[in-house]
């Protein structure tokens, strides 16, 4: 009952074992050093990001005099940027493009489908039934092929609803991108005294450019002319009315001023003229899908629903497979018989048809959506929009057609 502990250096510990077993301690000392050095690697930058981006903007671009701006950022407001100092300062501060969220693989999306959920717990039906087969053929010359047909069963069932899921989901996603590269946006920049039509994501800070009624703002600029402009900036603060801008500094807040127009937002009348002061992920709408991008999105309602469902559907079959195994042991049944008894009840516990059956539900209410204009990128998601109790809104039209009735006040 007694623990001795000998020390490596004692005579009784063999040469052989001490090495091996310095060798291991300092693999595994290592391994873990080096785990942890790459967890924080990775773990710091990406909290450091979120910080950053939650902090409030602090420029001075709205502050400072134009030809001060001028000279910080080496434009004319005559001429604009040459080509190489446009070419330097894309290289330094990359494309006007927002940094899209990382993306699954497809063949991870394929498998998440064949192998994920509720489909492992069939996968596992159909194991059994080929291996109580495999049982049945080396001890019968003749064995029941029920086993095999269900086995076979299983893995069709399996293999169909996952490969239909994913064909689903990915043509919803391949429609949503064709939408992101229907129409390219272009803008009119200024480049070495002549006025150019340019791709957006090649604007680089400094450019200067030109805005006219109709046109998206391209870039966080710093407005220098202009002519009666307004810009809708709902899409960056819900404000529905349209704003008006000068090349007067109003205000201490870069988003209250009147002198700075915003990446994404549309100008609805008059034209401007402006310097390039922020671009891609720099810009203010740029911050906030960098902080969309970094939540962590949870499982779906009908996903916890499946999870819970699995576990409840494996612990009722494991105990009546354990329970009939034992009474079949104890009534003196040869082990084999009671193994194939086992399995058997465990595979008839699984409901094989309840996939296919949630998987059709599903899409048959995508495509309905669809009819009514309305694109499905995840098939869960019909579910969770279905089990939406109550909708929190601020005013109407933003989720209607501009018709909506009060069914309850406190």
């Amino acid at each position: 009952g007694r623990v001795v502990l000998v020390p490596l250096c004692h005579p009784w510990v063999p040469e052989v074992a001490r090495q091996l077993l310095i060798h291991w301690i300092h693999w595994h000392c290592s391994v873990t050093l080096v785990l942890l050095i790459m967890g924080g690697l990775w773990a710091k930058p990406e909290q450091e990001n979120l910080k950053e981006l939650k902090q409030e903007l602090d420029i001075d671009f709205h502050k400072v005099p134009i030809g001060e701006l001028c000279q910080r950022l080496g434009t004319n407001l005559e001429t604009g940027l040459t080509n190489a100092q446009a070419k330097a300062n894309t290289e330094r501060d990359g494309a006007n493009r927002l940094t899209p969220p990382p993306t699954t693989p497809e063949w991870v999306k394929f498998c998440e489908n064949l192998f994920g959920g509720f489909a492992l717990l069939l996968w596992l039906g159909a194991i059994l039934c080929f291996l109580a087969y495999g049982i049945q053929a080396s001890t019968f010359e003749e064995p029941p092929d029920d086993n095999l047909y269900l086995g076979v069963v299983l893995t069709a069932v399996v293999v169909v609803t996952g490969i239909f899921s994913y064909y689903q989901e990915s043509k919803s996603s391949k429609i949503m991108e064709s939408f992101a590269n229907m129409v390219p946006q272009y803008a009119l920049v200024l480049r070495e005294g002549e006025k150019v039509n340019l791709k957006a994501d090649e604007l680089a800070i400094g450019d200067v450019i030109e805005v006219k009624f109709g046109d998206r703002i391209p870039a966080d600029i710093r407005v220098v002319e202009c002519k009666g402009f307004k810009v809708d900036n709902s899409s960056l603060t819900g404000e529905s009315e349209p704003q008006s801008r000068s090349a007067d500094f109003t205000h201490e807040n870069p988003l209250e001023t009147k002198n700075f127009a915003f990446f994404s937002t549309n100008a609805v009348e008059g034209t401007c003229k402006g310097i390039v002061v922020m671009i891609g992920d720099t810009t203010v709408m740029g911050r906030i899908a960098g902080l969309a991008s970094g939540l962590e999105t949870g499982d779906t309602p009908i996903a916890k629903e499946i999870a819970h469902f699995i576990h409840i559907i494996t612990g009722v079959a494991v105990f009546l497979g354990v329970s009939f195994f034992m009474i079949a042991f104890i009534l003196g049944y040869h082990w084999l018989d009671a193994v194939i008894f086992l399995i058997g009840i465990i595979v008839a516990n699984v409901p094989e048809g309840l996939l296919a059956t949630v998987t059709v539900c599903l899409t048959l209410t995508a495509k309905r959506m669809a009819s009514k204009n309305c694109l499905v990128k995840n098939l869960e998601a019909v579910e969770t929009l279905g089990s939406t109790s109550t909708i929190c809104s601020d005013k109407t039209g933003t989720l209607t057609q501009n018709r909506m009735t009060v069914a309850h006040m406190w």
